[in-house]
């Protein structure tokens, strides 16, 4: 979340992210002239030879994909990335999803068996593939049961009510407990959320420090650590310090359980 040295600028910032859910102010004068450029473009298409008749009806003003460059939200972007070169390098059969994006799991499904378990439940028609509803608070699966699990950008939210669930603080250091509980010996966990200074932002999401996740998995084993930075570069290698001081980085935890 962007955060301004100036106290002005973050007031209006804050106005702003309680007006975008309802009427994005921005968007209306950005569009504007965007609007009158699609009508612009549909009258002069319509005067070409060999258009198709245009019916209003059937018009559909995209205003915002005319744009220089790919955008994309480089947390998740890279995180699935690094979760799935894990993964496969691991040669597993069958991996267990706890809720994180479902592009991921559709790519995964080429590689290996998933079992994705979410509040939500996917009901996606894939080849090696099973869908379980169940919460991360509670774990539908036996204690030390699974040898590859991932939790992407996840436990973050779990508490604050955003997705449909019951409001508690105790919310993301109870969800790395269970997937504490359910990995086992010698299994992987691949383990992502924001981290930086440690912050509540109602009701997005939690912002922790890597210290924090590093106590919550207490019974567990670090066995690698990426990130990705305040500028949005990823890095394959990174220290707790560097992490520590980003605003909204993004931690990548590579877990195991000890024998």
């Amino acid at each position: 979340m962007i955060r301004f040295s100036n106290p002005f600028k973050n007031i209006a910032y804050t106005i702003y992210r309680w007006l975008i859910p309802i009427l994005d102010p921005i968007k209306i004068i950005k569009n504007v002239p965007a609007y009158i450029k699609y009508l612009s473009q549909m009258l002069q298409y319509a005067s070409m030879n060999g258009s198709e008749k245009i019916s209003l009806i059937h018009t559909a003003p995209y205003l915002e994909d005319s744009i220089s460059i790919t955008p994309f939200i480089r947390h998740y972007f890279y995180q699935d990335i690094w979760a799935f070169k894990n993964i496969y390098h691991s040669k597993v059969t069958h991996h267990i999803d706890i809720a994180s994006r479902i592009d991921l799991i559709g790519f995964l499904t080429a590689i290996t068996h998933v079992t994705f378990i979410d509040i939500r439940p996917l009901l996606a028609d894939l080849d090696n593939y099973t869908s379980i509803s169940g919460s991360i608070l509670q774990i539908p699966l036996e204690t030390n049961s699974v040898q590859s699990l991932s939790c992407l950008h996840v436990a973050e939210h779990i508490g604050l009510g955003r997705y449909g669930d019951e409001l508690d603080p105790y919310g993301t250091l109870k969800s790395c407990a269970e997937l504490s509980r359910v990995l086992a010996p010698g299994g992987f966990l691949y383990f992502s959320l924001p981290v930086g200074k440690p912050r509540i932002c109602f009701n997005a999401h939690r912002i922790h420090s890597p210290e924090q996740i590093l106590n919550y998995f207490r019974n567990l084993q670090l066995v690698s650590l990426s990130g990705i930075d305040d500028d949005n570069t990823y890095h394959e290698h990174i220290s707790i310090e560097q992490l520590s001081s980003m605003n909204y980085g993004c931690g990548l935890f590579v877990f195991t359980k000890v024998k």
